[in-house]
């Protein structure tokens, strides 16, 4: 078969072919064998915390590759290991950004994201910085949505290289839109959605007064609000 006749072929039998979704409660993974590379996909209820890092070309141009590898491998480590107290599941490392979903529609799960975001800002502000002053600052922007995610499998069956899992839903979307709005000293934002489903503990200080500002952005096409905060938390 022609590589023409190939790719005309898949493309007929994902368009004829009906969409199956079914619904599970964790975040997939490239093993499930419930994924395949036809019309099947899982979804779930999970908290979407976007992360990317600011100026990282400014970074690469002002330094050598190495040191440029060693400022990511600072900041990924200490995000992946502060996702994984919080319960969060780790997906899609892309360049600078990184998607962390906690799977679950209570309070106490997006409260969880948001503590998250927070003890990601200490650690970058007041960790890592510390030990890049001979180097660059990382500057990087933290969103957050909550809703339905859809995952379903692309690429070629075989090696890894040629297949990974994407992402579907407005709180991943969403979550990303924020996330280019949040610049230091106000690094994370979270959605309405995420703020009227907050505990206590990550919405009001310990003088009892709310420690997020209400902003709006444009999304798809339409003013939404969101609200953004300076406020971190401390880890031991």
């Amino acid at each position: 078969m022609s590589l023409k006749e190939d790719i005309l072929k898949k493309a007929q039998e994902i368009e004829s072919e009906d969409f199956i979704v079914d619904d599970v409660s964790s975040v997939p993974t490239i093993s499930n064998s419930k994924l395949t590379f036809g019309c099947k996909g899982l979804e779930f209820d999970a908290t979407v915390l976007y992360i990317d890092m600011r100026g990282s070309t400014s970074i690469l141009n002002n330094h050598r590759k190495r040191v440029v590898a060693k400022i990511h491998m600072l900041y990924y480590h200490a995000i992946v290991r502060i996702a994984q107290e919080e319960e969060g599941e780790i997906r899609s490392f892309n360049g600078d950004s990184l998607l962390v979903f906690f799977p679950g529609k209570s309070s106490e799960n997006i409260s969880n994201a948001v503590r998250a975001a927070m003890k990601m800002v200490y650690a970058i502000n007041n960790l890592l910085n510390d030990n890049l002053k001979r180097y660059s600052d990382i500057d990087f922007g933290i969103g957050i949505d909550f809703g339905k995610i859809l995952a379903t499998k692309v690429g070629i069956g075989g090696n890894n290289e040629t297949k990974d899992l994407i992402w579907i839903g407005n709180p991943v979307n969403k979550s990303t839109k924020i996330s280019d709005n949040c610049h230091n000293p106000y690094n994370i934002g979270i959605s309405d959605t995420v703020y009227k489903k907050l505990e206590d503990y990550v919405k009001y200080n310990n003088r009892n007064a709310n420690i997020w500002k209400k902003e709006s952005f444009k999304y798809n096409n339409q003013s939404e609000f969101y609200y953004s905060t300076n406020y971190y938390c401390i880890i031991n």
